[in-house]
């Protein structure tokens, strides 16, 4: 391979790497010998165009000078963006050229095209001339810096580009203001223009008010609001301007119209007819680019949300003066000048109405009497005053359609700027007297309400029928949002806005109209706006409906549909019918509460058909057997959930590990039940904290499983129908029940059922007249946790944020949310957890907060005796005619009070309350056992009630028939066992020591431990 001259193959190596690098240098050279030729051409050919372009400038110029050439505004346009593009400083003396070029074009007369300012008006050129003016002002000042007056020619110069700045930014001086706009007589090519290149610049209104009081004093004179007004009122010129700006710079134009009709009230008042149109119109127009979520072909819009046309995101920095200006449109002043029809009505004396006697006493209602007194009283007469609507009115006439049309723009406001929709109900409640005056105005359409006219209005699709619709959203949407904002104390005792009697007939109204909806069909099928309208008018029903329940306003069977047979309702609900299935899941409480416990233990029962955890003749369920000490009953928490679902046996083991007395047929697992339970909520546990979990639960390092196993024996109690005396705060159930995830959910609400005397502290800030900052509060919450001093910020950085009054209503709804939500949440999310394992949550939707309590604890109503004697079991010889029995009835009746009834049921069930569905449900059933002196007197709450041989059947029925007693029983107490629901009686020979015994005996709640 190698030839004979060459030495080694190292050598033929190195010829080729020299050689190869003696190629790269010649690319290297060539490579920059290219770049160099690039340069200097580039160069070149820069000097050329330059040098070109001032030969045109002076071109320009020197034929100006000479007259051979007239000058317009668009050639001085043209030469001064190619004097601008080479600018230096040799370029002095010809930019002093263009300035006197453009101070001449604008002192000429009648001469529009010739006025430099007149591009200005130019749709494809406003930018692009607004860029080039400040550049020339801009060079002008820059000129100015380096000037010195006291030299002659520089002050020539300095008159110069002074006289630039101040044209140019005095507008009083140009001749296209002055003549041209009045001269055109405000064509509507004019208007426009003016419209799409001045009045859609963001927020021009609000600056030229501030800095140009009498640029906007011309708009005045001029009557320019009134001639957009009506230009804007034709439909087609309306969609030309919104569809030539797009949403964005429609909402800036939108808001400067606004701008000008809060700074004009006068033509407001006369034209606010077409005015309202054209608002609406335009927002319409918005609307149909809002969209509810983010998709590829959507941009997020400040104000509009997701919004599917192109977004201006130069115009971010200024939508806070838009949004600033739009604000108007719900104002005080406007909203007083388009509402005037509504606001003028006359109001008619009536006595305030004192809170209804009806109302639970729970703690927060325990508020000072003489406060709630003294605050609704200081309320003046006119507010106190109850609208009396007089008279009745036309669907058709001009004053219905202009409150319908005005509604129509509110609700069209309320869905398509969704950034600032809390802002807009906000003001819109704002005026006390605006909401009761609009319902009582639609009261005027017809009875009830008007209901039979907004029924009718769902079965049509007319534009009059939607604009009806749209004034019964409106007024929904606004007064669930101020019911949803106001405290018990405004609502109940200052009866802020509305009276409990305007409560009571909207409720009726709403829930009609909602079970209408319902039944009648019309939902299965609504779509858009009355699918809408629907769940704007349930959700302000519930909001009434939720307040009720927490604080009675309304009489009783208020609620209920009189003609809904519930046996039709389950009827159709076991055929699946639609109607049946919306109604249960939108407005259960038309249905007794009765008839809904009913179908709940119905729905438990199939269930457990379907799981198999009911005897039948061919199969027995699946028991679970459990031996546990009494001491050690929280390691069950591992308990399958299956298991807990089915039958569980248990027998207790004593200290010495010896099985206790008592076989369990549902018995036993009650006083199990019982037993947990009372664990559980003793203070020592440190679990709950009186009805609530416990924040600081976690010294127990399993403490979230402990509140999963709590949560799963009380769904497992509730699962059973078995009853607890446990009355959870009402804001723990809520969380339970799901309802703080509601839209309608508010915290300061069920405060008091956390702690009434901090819900009174928290709301006396929000009724604090002075200073808030002087009460020295930060957005945080100081707590002690075990002697030390923790702080909990409510928001990042909140510990160095002064309450002050701007924000004291958000601080009082976050601390509310601390305490209720934040600081248990961990613990409550475990309890739930367990507690759906066994309930699903779905079964509950259909009973309130209190009714579901009522499912845990037994119903709260006066125990009805004859239904407990009904359904009373009788051993060891008692009958229902034995003469202690009739003695133990009569006592009851007749000489104990309801307080002391309440205490016999707990002493022999556990639980002062009786089952929600009456005696025949209660489990094990009550029974009474006659015990002599010389039975076993040492019973556990376990032991089952003895069967009787049929030998001591016979004798004990003798002995009872013929009241023979082994013994005097005078020393001996009753006695009970709650978990079998049994009463140990002894056959005591008088009636007053049966009484004397029995009183004492539930008074010292001896139970089964002392005989």
């Amino acid at each position: 391979m190698f030839s004979a001259t060459q030495s080694s193959k190292s050598e033929f190596l190195d010829k080729a790497r020299l050689a190869r690098e003696e190629r790269k240098g010649h690319k290297e050279k060539e490579r920059s010998a290219t770049q160099i030729q690039a340069l200097i051409r580039r160069f070149l050919c820069r000097c050329r165009l330059q040098k070109q372009i001032r030969k045109d400038v002076d071109d320009y110029f020197q034929a100006s000078e000479s007259g051979t050439s007239k000058r317009n505004a668009l050639s001085i346009f043209k030469i001064a963006r190619k004097l601008l593009f080479v600018y230096c400083p040799e370029d002095k003396l010809r930019f002093e050229k263009l300035c006197r070029a453009i101070l001449t074009s604008m002192d000429v007369d009648n001469e529009p095209k010739v006025w430099y300012v007149s591009l200005a008006l130019s749709k494809d050129l406003t930018i692009p001339w607004i860029k080039q003016i400040k550049d020339i002002l801009w060079v002008c000042c820059q000129q100015l810096k380096k000037l010195k007056p006291d030299i002659l020619q520089d002050n020539k110069l300095v008159t110069l580009y002074l006289s630039m700045l101040v044209t140019f930014t005095d507008t009083s001086t140009w001749m296209l203001v002055r003549g041209k706009v009045i001269a055109a007589h405000f064509s509507d090519n004019l208007l426009r223009s003016f419209l799409l290149h001045i009045m859609s610049v963001p927020a021009i209104i609000s600056h030229l008010n501030v800095l140009t009081p009498e640029c906007m004093a011309s708009i005045q004179t001029h009557d320019m609001l009134r001639k957009f007004i009506l230009f804007l009122s034709r439909e087609e010129q309306c969609l030309d301007i919104c569809v030539c700006l797009e949403g964005s710079h429609t909402l800036c134009l939108l808001g400067n119209l606004i701008h000008l009709g809060y700074l004009n009230e006068k033509v407001l008042e006369e034209e606010a007819h077409h005015f309202v149109k054209d608002l609406t119109d335009m927002l319409s127009y918005c609307q149909r680019y809002v969209s509810q979520k983010k998709s590829n072909l959507t941009h997020w819009h400040a104000v509009l949300g997701w919004f599917s046309q192109t977004v201006d995101y130069g115009l971010n920095e200024s939508m806070p003066l838009v949004t600033k200006q739009l604000q108007y449109l719900w104002g005080v002043a406007i909203i007083r000048t388009l509402f005037s029809d509504v606001l003028s009505k006359r109001l008619e004396s009536q006595e305030a109405t004192p809170p209804s006697p009806q109302q639970p006493s729970t703690s927060q209602n325990n508020l000072p009497v003489k406060s709630l007194f003294k605050r609704a009283f200081q309320k003046s007469a006119s507010v106190r005053n109850i609208l009396k609507p007089v008279g009745g009115k036309r669907v058709d006439s001009a004053e219905v359609q202009k409150v319908c049309s005005i509604c129509v723009l509110y609700q069209t406001s309320l869905s398509t700027l969704t950034q600032i929709r809390l802002q807009i109900l906000t003001g819109l409640t704002h005026l006390d007297e605006l909401l009761p005056k609009l319902w009582a105005f639609i009261c005027e359409l017809g009875p009830q309400g008007g209901l039979k006219l907004f029924m009718e209005c769902l079965n049509n699709d007319t534009e009059e029928s939607k604009r009806l619709l749209a004034m019964l959203m409106l007024f929904c949407d606004c007064s669930r949002h101020l019911i949803t904002i106001l405290d018990d104390i405004e609502v109940y005792e200052e009866q802020t806005s509305f009276k409990i009697e305007e409560l009571l007939t909207i409720s009726s109204f709403l829930n009609t109209f909602v079970y209408k909806m319902i039944w009648d069909g019309i939902l299965e099928n609504a779509k858009g706006e009355k699918l809408e309208l629907f769940h704007s008018v349930h959700g302000w029903l519930m909001v009434l409906y939720e307040r009720d329940c927490r604080r009675k306003f309304t009489p009783e069977e208020h609620w209920l549909r009189k003609d809904l047979k519930p046996s039709v309702l389950f009827q159709e609900l076991e055929k699946g019918k639609r109607r049946a299935q919306l109604l249960l899941q939108y407005i259960p409480h038309v249905i007794p509460h009765k008839n809904r416990v009913l179908l709940f233990r119905n729905i438990v029962t199939k269930e457990k058909e379907s799981l198999g955890l009911v005897e039948t003749s061919s199969a027995s369920p699946h028991v679970t057997h459990i031996t546990i000490r009494r001491s050690r009953m929280l390691e069950l928490r591992r308990l399958p959930v299956n298991s807990i679902k089915g039958v569980i046996r248990v027998k207790f083991v004593n200290d010495l590990g010896v099985d206790e007395a008592g076989i369990d047929q549902d018995g036993v697992f009650k006083e199990f039940l019982e037993e947990i339970i009372k664990k559980v909520f003793n203070p020592a546990l440190n679990l709950f904290k009186r009805l609530y979990p416990s924040p600081t639960s976690n010294i127990h390092e399993n403490h979230l499983q402990l509140f999963e196993f709590v949560g799963k024996m009380l769904g497992k109690a509730m699962y059973e129908g078995i009853v607890v005396d446990v009355p959870f705060a009402s804001f723990f159930l809520s969380q339970v029940l799901g309802h703080h995830h509601s839209s309608f959910y508010s915290s300061i609400d069920e405060l008091p059922s956390l702690d009434s005397e901090f819900y009174k502290n928290l709301t006396s800030i929000k009724r604090y007249d002075g200073d808030v900052g002087d009460l020295g509060l930060t957005l945080s919450y100081d707590e002690d946790v075990m002697g030390q001093l923790v702080c909990h910020e409510l928001i990042p950085g909140g510990k160095t944020m002064p309450v002050i009054n701007e924000n004291k209503i958000s601080y009082i709804h976050l601390m509310a949310h601390f305490r209720m939500h934040t600081q248990i949440k961990e613990q409550t999310a475990a309890f739930i957890r367990g507690f759906r394992n066994i309930i699903n949550p779905e079964w509950l939707h259909m009973f309130s907060t209190p009714e579901v309590q009522r499912l845990v604890s037994g119903d709260n109503a006066e125990i009805d005796l004859d239904d407990l004697k009904k359904h009373t079991v009788y051993y060891g010889g008692f009958h229902s005619s034995h003469r202690v029995v009739i003695w133990l009835w009569d006592i009851l009746s007749g000489d104990f009070t309801a307080e002391e009834r309440a205490m016999f049921l707990k002493f022999v069930t556990s639980c002062s309350r009786p089952p929600l569905l009456g005696f025949a449900y209660l489990k094990p059933p009550f029974s009474i056992r006659c015990v002599e002196v010389s039975d076993e007197p040492g019973t556990t709450g376990g032991e089952e009630p003895r069967r009787p041989t049929p030998g001591t059947r016979w004798a004990a029925l003798l002995r009872g028939f013929f009241t023979i007693r082994k013994k005097e029983p005078g020393g001996r107490l009753p006695t009970s066992s709650t978990c079998f629901n049994l009463l140990k009686l002894p056959n005591y020979s008088k009636k007053s020591i049966l009484r004397d015994k029995l009183r004492y005996a539930i008074s010292m709640n001896t139970g089964f431990e002392l005989s």
